[in-house]
C-alpha cells in the first residue's frame, strides 16, 4: 500500500467498526437492536451500551477533532463529529430509549472515564459545539459516578480522569483530591524501565497501554499547571510512557501479530493505544521512526481485522482476539467492551501531511532483525 492507501484503510477500519454505533444511537435503538455476547451467567448487558460509545469514542476522538486536509475525507470527519454528538446526546439524556447506565454498580466508573476521556481529546468536537441541554446532561452523568469507590488498581485514573475533564470543562467542585490520589498512588506503583503495576502486585498483561500511560499523560497534560508537585511529574510521566511505546513496538512480530498474554486479550489491537498515542503527540522515542510506527501498526490492524468472524453478518464487534473466540472473553467481557480496539486509530487525529502518514513505509524492529539485519539495541531506560 501506498501511504495515502494506508490512511484510508486505517479510516475504512475505524468506521466500518464504528458504523452500527454511531447509526444505532443517531435512531435511538442501541439498546434494541444490539447483541450483547457475554460469558454465560454474566449480566453484562446493562453496562455494554456505555462500554460500546465511549471506548469507541475514545479512538476516534483525535479524528474527530482535527480538520482534515482532504475534501472527501472531511465530508466524512464533519458528519461523524456530528453522529458522535447525536450519540453521546442518545446515551446521556434521561428520556431517551437509549439512556445508559452511569449510576448502577462499578463497571459505569470505567467507562464514563473513556467518555471524559474523548472528550478530553475532542473538546471542540465532541463538547463545545453541544448544546447546552446535552452539557449538562453529560456533568450529570460523570458526577453520577462519584458514589461509589473505584477498585485499588488502574481504576483510580478512571475517577481521576473524569475529574479532570469537570475540571477542564469549568466545574467549580472538580475533585482535587481523587486526581492527587492516582497520581501519587501510581508514583508509588511504578516498577522501572516503563513499567506500572497495576495494583500491589505486578500483572504481566497490557494494562500499561490499556489504560495506565494514555490516561496518566493526558491527566498531567491536562491539569498539571494546578499544583507544583504535579507539575513536577509530568515530564518523568511522559517519558516513562516513551519507554513503554518503545517497548511496544519491539513486540510486534514480522507478520504483524503480538504475544497474547494477559486478561482482556478481546480488546485486540488496543493493546497499542499507548505507542499509537505517542505517534499522535509526534513525541516517539528518537529511535522510532514515524513510518516505521505506520508500518507496524497498520500491520498488526490488517492481521487482527481481517481475521474471519472479527465482525457478525450485521457488523457488530465479535469477541476474540483472532477471529471469533468467545471463551477469549473474560466475564467481565460483552460485545460493549471490545470496542476499546478503537484507541489503535488515535493517528488518524494527525493531518495527511505529518511524516507518520507522509514518511516512505519502513520495516519495523522485529521485522529487521529477523531478516538478518543490524537494529539498535535496546537498554532500560
Amino acid at each position: 500500500m501506498v501511504n495515502d492507501q494506508e490512511r484510508e484503510y486505517w479510516l475504512h477500519s475505524m468506521l466500518k467498526i464504528a458504523d452500527p454505533v454511531l447509526q444505532h444511537l443517531k435512531e435511538r435503538t442501541l439498546k434494541r437492536d444490539m447483541p450483547v455476547e457475554m460469558k454465560e451467567g454474566t449480566n453484562r448487558e446493562q453496562f455494554a451500551h456505555l462500554e460500546a460509545l465511549a471506548r469507541l469514542l475514545v479512538g476516534m476522538a483525535p479524528w474527530l477533532e482535527q480538520v482534515c486536509e482532504n475534501g472527501e475525507e472531511e465530508k466524512l470527519r464533519v458528519e461523524y463529529a456530528e453522529l458522535a454528538r447525536m450519540a453521546i446526546d442518545a446515551g446521556t439524556d434521561p428520556q431517551s430509549p437509549d439512556y445508559m447506565n452511569f449510576s448502577d454498580d462499578f463497571q459505569p466508573i470505567v467507562d464514563t472515564a473513556f467518555l471524559a476521556h474523548a472528550l478530553l481529546r475532542a473538546p471542540n468536537e465532541l463538547w463545545k459545539k453541544l448544546d447546552e441541554r446535552i452539557k449538562q446532561n453529560v456533568i450529570q452523568a460523570l458526577k453520577a459516578t462519584r458514589t461509589r469507590k473505584p477498585i485499588f488498581s488502574n481504576w483510580l485514573l478512571f475517577s481521576a480522569v473524569i475529574e479532570a475533564f469537570l475540571y477542564k470543562a469549568g466545574e467549580k467542585d472538580w475533585d482535587p483530591m481523587r486526581i492527587d490520589y492516582a497520581l501519587n498512588q501510581f508514583q508509588q506503583w511504578y516498577l522501572g524501565d516503563g513499567v506500572y503495576s497495576d495494583g500491589p502486585e505486578y500483572h504481566h498483561d497490557y494494562y500499561n497501554s490499556f489504560v495506565i500511560h494514555p490516561m496518566l499523560v493526558d491527566l498531567i497534560e491536562t491539569v498539571g499547571s494546578e499544583y507544583r508537585e504535579w507539575g513536577g511529574l509530568k515530564e518523568l510521566i511522559i517519558q516513562r510512557s516513551q519507554r513503554y511505546a518503545m517497548i511496544q513496538e519491539r513486540t510486534i512480530s514480522p507478520e504483524g501479530t503480538f504475544p497474547p498474554v494477559g486478561r482482556s486479550l478481546a480488546y485486540r489491537f488496543g493493546v497499542f493505544q499507548c505507542l499509537a498515542q505517542h505517534a499522535l503527540r509526534g513525541d516517539l522515542p528518537s529511535e522510532l521512526k514515524p513510518g516505521q510506527v505506520r508500518s507496524a501498526l497498520t500491520a498488526v490492524i490488517k492481521k487482527t481485522i481481517e481475521a474471519p468472524g472479527t465482525f457478525t453478518e450485521s457488523g457488530w464487534l465479535t469477541i476474540g482476539f483472532f477471529g471469533h473466540q468467545p471463551g477469549i472473553g473474560e466475564g467481565y467481557i460483552s460485545t460493549g467492551s471490545v470496542y476499546l480496539c478503537s484507541a489503535a486509530f488515535l493517528p488518524l487525529g494527525l493531518p495527511a501531511s505529518d511524516p507518520f502518514w507522509r514518511d516512505s513505509p519502513m520495516e519495523w524492529t522485529a521485522k529487521r532483525v529477523w531478516s538478518g539485519k543490524e537494529i539498535p539495541l535496546d537498554h532500560a531506560w
